[in-house]
C-alpha cells in the first residue's frame, strides 16, 4: 500500500496573530529521497515561537516559509529510507523538517542521533534534551555567563525554555526570578521549579516588583519577550550586566516593528552587553549539552513539563496557545510511535 503524506501548508501569510485560515491541510504521495538524502517519518513536532517568524516574509536566520509549502518545524523523527552515509534506517533523529507525516531532508537538517536514556521518555529528546533545553543551556551559560551569587531574571519563565533557564541558574548558584502571566504560573515556578521569586507582570507594577524581587539589581536577563518588559529591565541592570536575547514574542505578530527600547543607553551607562543567539551557533556542542542536561535531570536538579496533543490537525491550534499564554512548559504534537 502506497504511503500517504499528510501535510499542513502555509496558505497565506498571517496578519497579526495567526488564524486557522492561514493554514491548509492536504494529502499526497510520499516522495523518494535523492542522493545524499533521507526520508523521515515524523514522530513529534516541536511548537516554537520561531515558527511564527518563519511564516512572515521578513529576513531572518532562516528563509521564510513560502506560500504553499509545509510549515517548517523542529521534529523528532525516524529514518525510514536513507541514501546518506552514516544515517541508517531505523535511526531516531532530531531534525529541522515540517508539519507533515514524512519529510525528505539532507543531513544538514539532522541535528543529532537520538539515543534512549534510561528514565527519560522519548519526547523529552525534543524538549528538555532538544531545542528547548539547548536554547536554555547555551543562552544562559554561554551568552549570559552567570556567576555564583548573581541574580538571573527570566521572561516567559513558565514556557518551555524559561522553565529550564531558571533551574540551570539555580544549579549555578544564582538567585532566579521569573516573569510570567498568572498567579498560578508564579506558584508553579516557585513551588515546583525552585525559582526564588516570580512576578505576574500582567497585574504587578513591574518596576516596583523588580525592586522588591531583585533588591541587588539584575546581573543576567534571559529574554524572549522584548518590548516594555525589556525596557523596564534595562533600568534595573547591574554594572557589567548581560542580556541574552532568544526572541521577542511581544512583537512577533506586529505588522510593523515598534520603536526600540528607549532605555538602551543603560547598556552604555552600565558597561553592559545585550546579545542575540540561536542554537545553530553551538551545533558542535549539542551532544555535550545534552549529556549535562540529562545528568541534571537524573540528579533531580531539573524538572520539565511537556504539553503534548496528538494528531497533525491539532498543530495550528497548539501553535496559537503560544500567544494566548494558555500553557506551561514545552508544546509538542505527536504524530506517530517509533517503530522498533
Amino acid at each position: 500500500m502506497a504511503l500517504v503524506n499528510r501535510q499542513i501548508l502555509l496558505k497565506k501569510r498571517p496578519v497579526g496573530v495567526p488564524t486557522a485560515e492561514d493554514f491548509e491541510s492536504v494529502e499526497g504521495a510520499v516522495g523518494t529521497p535523492g542522493a545524499g538524502e533521507v526520508l523521515l517519518r515524523n514522530l513529534y513536532l516541536s511548537i516554537d515561537p520561531a515558527i511564527r517568524g518563519w511564516m512572515s516574509d521578513a529576513r531572518s536566520y532562516l528563509p521564510p516559509i513560502q506560500i504553499g509549502e509545509p510549515i517548517r518545524s523542529g521534529t523528532l523523527s525516524q529514518i525510514v529510507e536513507s541514501n546518506a552515509k552514516g544515517w541508517p534506517v531505523g535511526q531516531i533523529v532530531q531534525a529541522l523538517a515540517a508539519w507533515e507525516s514524512y519529510s525528505i531532508v539532507s543531513p544538514r537538517s539532522l541535528h543529532g542521533r537520538v539515543q534512549t536514556i534510561e528514565g527519560i521518555p522519548l519526547p523529552a529528546m525534543l524538549s528538555v534534551l532538544g531545542g528547548t533545553g539547548l536554547t536554555a543551556y547555551f543562552g544562559l551559560l554561554h551568552v549570559g555567563q552567570p556567576k555564583e551569587g548573581e541574580t538571573v531574571l527570566v521572561s516567559a519563565a513558565a514556557g518551555g525554555v524559561g522553565s529550564i533557564v531558571g533551574q540551570i541558574a539555580k544549579v549555578q548558584g544564582c538567585r532566579a526570578v521569573g516573569l510570567t502571566g498568572s498567579d498560578e504560573k508564579c506558584a508553579w515556578l516557585i513551588d515546583e521549579l525552585g525559582y526564588d521569586a516570580a512576578i505576574n507582570y500582567k497585574t504587578a507594577n513591574l518596576r516596583v516588583a523588580l525592586e522588591e524581587a531583585c533588591p541587588d539589581g539584575i546581573d543576567v536577563f534571559f529574554d524572549s519577550v522584548g518590548g516594555e518588559i525589556l525596557n523596564t529591565v534595562l533600568a534595573r541592570l547591574n554594572y557589567h550586566g548581560r542580556i541574552a536575547v532568544c526572541g521577542a514574542i511581544s512583537q512577533i505578530n506586529e505588522a510593523e516593528l515598534p520603536p526600540g527600547p528607549s532605555n538602551y543607553l543603560q547598556l552604555l551607562a552600565k558597561s553592559a552587553r545585550m546579545e542575540g543567539f540561536t542554537t545553530l551557533d553551538f551545533t558542535r556542542q549539542y551532544d555535550e549539552a545534552r549529556m549535562q542536561l540529562a545528568h541534571w535531570i537524573r540528579e533531580g536538579k531539573i524538572r520539565y513539563r511537556d504539553d503534548i496533543v496528538e494528531g497533525l490537525d491539532k498543530a495550528p491550534s497548539h501553535l496559537l496557545r503560544l500567544f494566548s499564554g494558555e500553557h506551561r512548559g514545552k508544546l509538542m504534537v505527536k504524530l506517530a510511535d517509533a517503530e522498533v
